[in-house]
């Protein structure tokens, strides 16, 4: 799953020089680069790039496409000036990052075609909104039944296919403001003058290509000790830093390198592909479609994408896959005779290594768990009346011995599910008594049934846990665990409750074993669909053989913020056994938030003002009545204080967005000059401790140390280069990715004009189904609304685990 550098780091073999070894050196006395053969270059990358299209229009075997060599990489320009003088003539300095960017970039693999192995630090990447996923998991090796197969690096052997043809349902990324077409040839630089050690150094080439000296932080840190000089040698690297766009970095490299920075440049291509792959996994792709990719560099102004996409693959700068396409309506190719058997209709996918690994190690990991669970023993029927014993039977053998506390008898867990609160809580614990992997679906109500199992499970002498996305779920789990047992000691059930986050950092929950596993017989998972793909990859590694797993949430909800959407892939591939809970949600917002999930927005009665529509004309108007909302109509009418209410809308961005409402929202409820980093004691906040997790806290003060926080009553203190970063927000409003997994006593949902796009059936699902007892919908968005619900369930998501999930084992039948 990593590398053994940080993520986004450049590995040291690319540090030393834009040029691979074998490539040919410039001559020393012009600073020309050696003639290249043109002609045999793009007669080659036409080649690989028919030989996409056959594969995808089924003319040609798609496992030979993987058995051809790859080509040399051709030469880059000349190493780039990094002296304060390189910048003369340059075009104005490059705009700053935009707040809450991700990085962009992608390691690349040191060796092999996708099977190393080691320890993965945290992903730095921040989705542009919401965030995404937390620390990387370490890399699994490849399971053996995967199918896919993935290119080696250059000098290895394997395959190294080039684009493919746009398929179905392939998006590419926006395009971006692409730089002015410079010469194919470019005149010698100017030469380098030497960069400073350290961030003296980083600074100072930042200078010279007139980008803000304030990215030389997150430069280094991205790009490592040699970060100067990487840049130096090749000025696109900046896109990797985080909020770094293309013609940001096209700016940089202009002034870096004067007329030689044009379209055609090797280095700028390999950097846009980088980031490209970065975005899409922003957008929630975990993979993208070679024809996909290839459009987009098009976009962006570059002149051969096949030869960019085929040195990105050959050099193992992204992994190359193929994936049977099987969804409906879509066209296969009929066989050439009628005697020729018919090969799957496939398609090519490009991913970066984290990526990649994560869904292979899912998959791995997910067989595992089901290969190595041993099931329970088949009770005999007592037909006959038994034996009395005899000597070679003593009655020590058939005494009432109580079984090992690893391993309740079958008629143990009949007994607990006999005695479970609700029909569906007993299917529920059948179904992890019989299987070592369940996926559970149901909604609010329904989480009272993994709480059972739990509950029940503990009875029987396991080591049961149940992990959710928030500490806001965790405190609901813990209530619904207390209910179950009132007569053990509090402290003793409540300590089953756990966060995901804390699980795996053994801040919470039993620990790890010995050989580093964590030390449990039973895990259930709740909010199972905001699990990320490195999250959960971490997570099924740290489980030891025959752990029974079980995977709890509601399908209607949005996905993880982060790339991927495992708990959709893993009931689409109906691996593993699946309970679908019969307990409804009740009252008039269960009612409403359930005909969403079916794609029907039905008026609802709300006597006691539970649900409550707020027509608005335009932003601002939607802005004036939440703040007024939050601030005297719900208190008045409900008795809920606006510390309890939580405001969701789409974005951070817009006239209606997070930042504007935040800042009118505190204006009324929490005034100040905001002395400390912009924030005032009082302030409701949104702490991200890491990419994809949301706490939400009260600012308490400010020191040397930090920003101090009161977060569910545990006091934090975020560091000051945290808070100047952007890890912490004004929280009185979220995005509905931010909200999901937890719930508040009273929600206001504001829907302005200006967001539509970003309106889904799982959007409105997730904001509407936020507030327990009341839900105020500050509705501007007309006919769009209920548009979203009936035609837009969710945003589509390319990835791999369905395939990798099918190939990796049988799954078992559904109970």
């Amino acid at each position: 799953m990593s590398t053994d550098r940080r993520a986004a780091e450049t590995p040291p073999e690319q540090e030393g020089a834009a040029r691979p070894a074998d490539a040919p050196e410039a001559d020393t006395a012009t600073g020309h680069e050696p003639t290249a053969a043109a002609a045999p270059a793009k007669a080659t990358a036409a080649a690989l790039a028919a030989a996409v299209r056959a594969v995808e229009r089924g003319e040609r075997s798609a496992a030979s496409f993987f058995a051809e060599a790859p080509r040399p990489r051709p030469t880059p320009p000349a190493a780039p000036a990094t002296g304060a003088g390189a910048g003369a003539g340059a075009p104005p300095a490059a705009p700053g990052p935009a707040e809450g960017t991700p990085a962009a970039g992608s390691p690349r693999p040191q060796s092999g075609p996708a099977t190393p192995s080691g320890s993965a630090p945290a992903v730095t990447q921040q989705h542009p909104s919401d965030g995404t996923e937390g620390p990387a998991p370490a890399r699994p090796s490849v399971p053996a039944t995967t199918a896919i197969t993935a290119t080696p690096p250059v000098g290895a052997s394997g395959s190294v296919p080039s684009g493919a043809p746009l398929s179905d349902g392939a998006t590419p990324p926006p395009a971006d403001t692409t730089p002015a077409a410079g010469p194919a040839t470019a005149p010698p630089p100017r030469p380098a003058a030497p960069a400073a050690p350290g961030l003296d150094g980083v600074r100072q080439v930042l200078a010279a290509g007139g980008a803000p000296e304030a990215l030389a932080e997150r430069t280094a840190e991205v790009l490592g000790e040699r970060a100067a000089e990487a840049l130096g040698e090749d000025p696109w690297q900046l896109l990797a830093v985080p909020g770094v766009r293309p013609e940001q970095a096209d700016g940089f490299a202009r002034a870096l390198l004067g007329p030689a920075a044009g379209p055609g440049d090797e280095r700028r291509a390999q950097a846009l592909i980088g980031w490209l792959l970065e975005q899409a996994a922003l957008a929630g792709h975990s993979a993208l479609e070679a024809a996909a990719l290839r459009a987009a560099l098009a976009q962006r102004a570059v002149p051969d994408p096949d030869d960019a996409l085929q040195t990105a693959i050959a050099d193992g700068s992204v992994l190359v896959f193929q994936d049977a396409i099987d969804e409906p309506g879509r066209a296969r190719p009929a066989a050439a005779t009628a005697d020729e058997e018919e090969e799957p209709a496939v398609r090519i996918l490009l991913a970066l290594d984290r990526y990649a690994m994560a869904e292979e190690s899912i998959a791995d990991g997910l067989a595992r768990l089901l290969n190595t669970f041993e099931p329970l023993p088949t009770p005999e029927p007592l037909l006959t009346p038994e034996p009395p014993p005899t000597p070679e039977t003593p009655a020590a053998a058939h005494s009432a011995s109580p079984p090992p506390t690893s391993s309740p008898a079958p008629a143990d867990w009949e007994a607990a599910a006999v005695a479970a609160p609700t029909p569906s809580a007993a299917e529920l614990i059948r179904a992890a008594a019989h299987h070592g992997l369940v996926t559970h679906t149901g909604a609010e109500a329904a989480r009272a049934e993994p709480a059972a199992l739990i509950s029940a499970a503990r009875t029987l002498g396991l080591r049961a846990f149940g992990a959710t996305h928030t500490e806001n779920g965790r405190r609901r789990l813990a209530a619904h665990l207390t209910e179950l047992a009132p007569d053990e000691p509090a402290e003793a059930v409540t300590a089953a409750a756990v966060t995901v986050s804390g699980l795996l950092s053994g801040q919470e929950g039993p620990g790890r074993d010995a050989d580093g596993t964590l030390a449990l017989d039973l895990l259930v998972v709740l909010d199972a669909p905001q699990l990320g793909l490195e999250t959960a990859a971490l997570l099924v590694e740290s489980l030891t053989d025959g752990t029974r797993l079980v995977l709890s949430g509601d399908p209607g909800v949005l996905w993880s913020a982060g790339p991927g959407r495992l708990f959709a892939d893993l009931l689409a591939a109906r691996f593993g056994a699946q309970v679908a809970s019969r307990t409804p949600d009740f009252g008039p917002i269960g009612e409403l938030v359930s005909g969403i999930g079916i794609g029907e927005l039905n008026e609802v009665e709300a006597p006691g003002k539970e649900v409550i529509l707020v027509p608005v004309r335009d932003a601002g108007e939607a802005v004036h009545r939440t703040v007024q909302l939050v601030a005297d109509s719900v208190p008045r009418a409900l008795g809920i204080p606006a510390n309890q209410t939580q405001v969701i809308t789409v974005g951070h961005g817009g006239a209606a967005g997070t930042r504007v409402l935040n800042t009118a929202l505190k204006e009324r409820l929490n005034p100040g000059p905001g002395r400390f980093g912009g924030f005032d004691p009082g302030d409701r906040v949104a702490y991200s401790p890491a990419p994809g997790r949301t706490v939400p806290g009260t600012v308490t003060g400010a020191d040397a140390t930090g920003l101090h926080l009161d977060c569910a009553g545990s006091a934090v203190v975020v560091p000051r280069e945290q808070v100047q970063a952007g890890a912490v927000r004004h929280g009185w409003a979220l995005t509905a990715h931010q909200a999901a997994g937890s719930r508040w006593p009273a929600a206001v949902a504001v829907l302005p004009g200006d967001a539509t796009g970003g309106l889904t059936r799982a959007w409105v699902y997730t904001a509407f189904s936020r507030g327990g007892r009341h839900l105020s919908v500050v509705q501007g968005a007309d006919q769009a609304l209920p548009h979203a619900v009936t035609n837009l369930p969710a945003k589509e998501r390319t990835t791999r685990l369905r395939t990798l999930l099918r190939q990796t084992s049988h799954p078992e039948p559904t109970p």
